[in-house]
């Protein structure tokens, strides 16, 4: 569970100014790249080194006896000895940022004794960064059946059995921020994820998600922690109060074979 009782107003403000200033560098280095011909493969390598090494020495400046965990580091392993631990992911969506797309993000997250404490997702493409504070206010629910964000490409298990039990629509999109933002910006009502993701694509999503009120977990209903020897952190729910006991009684029944 998110608290924010153990971040200052700097923590806040660091991961604001942080992942909003990342998300501009990476448009700048798109913008120079595809004017000089560059390939997707150029593209995505770039803004991964680029912007993971923006972070890290932004976050050496400001928070100098911090640890970090970067999805584009190395793991330096004195961060389990530590108490605070930023873990930030400097391009979720690569592959939607290499197509000029903009449902991708930039992960910037502080964890306190493996609670998120302070965080922020910024969306380059559509010139916005939430916050943990101040917290974003979430919208209204719209009449009708539930909108549950999906991957472009193929859904995971999760988001099929939700998807079906609840009757929900589904709303296509690509990085993990832009589908975890999209629930926070009332763009649809749950998001929920099953295999292949790290602390790194989930950590400040769902700290912004837990400051605007949203449920967070993982599928079985267990709380989600970080900074653990394995990172790997594969399932998550993030969806409005309204959905989240109906969503995990979907996952239990799914999971026991029901």
């Amino acid at each position: 569970m998110l608290d924010t009782s153990r971040a200052t107003t700097d923590d806040h403000r660091i991961a604001a100014e942080i992942a909003t200033a990342a998300g501009q560098l990476l448009l700048s280095t798109r913008d120079e790249l595809v004017a000089k011909g560059a390939d997707q493969w150029q593209i995505k390598d770039a803004g991964d080194t680029y912007a993971h090494r923006f972070i890290v020495d932004r976050l050496a400046e400001l928070a100098p006896d911090d640890a970090v965990l970067s999805e584009e580091g190395k793991d330096d392993r004195v961060r389990l000895e530590r108490e605070r631990v930023w873990i930030v992911d400097p391009l979720d969506g690569t592959r939607e940022y290499s197509e000029g797309r903009s449902d991708w993000a930039v992960h910037v997250a502080l964890c306190v004794g493996g609670v998120p404490a302070a965080g922020a997702v910024a969306l380059p493409g559509l010139d916005r960064t939430l916050t943990t504070d101040p917290a974003s206010e979430l919208p209204d629910a719209d009449d009708g059946p539930p909108v549950l964000v999906v991957s472009r490409t193929r859904p995971p298990a999760a988001a099929v059995v939700v998807a079906e039990a609840l009757g929900a629509d589904l709303l296509k999109m690509g990085s993990a921020g832009a589908k975890a933002m999209a629930v926070v910006l009332g763009h649809a009502d749950i998001y929920a994820h099953s295999g292949g993701q790290f602390e790194w694509d989930s950590c400040a999503p769902v700290a912004v998600a837990e400051a605007a009120g949203l449920h967070t977990s993982r599928c079985d209903g267990s709380p989600l922690v970080y900074n653990q020897p394995d990172v790997y952190l594969p399932d998550l729910v993030i969806c409005r109060p309204e959905y989240a006991e109906a969503s995990l009684a979907a996952l239990a029944d799914a999971m026991r074979g029901g």
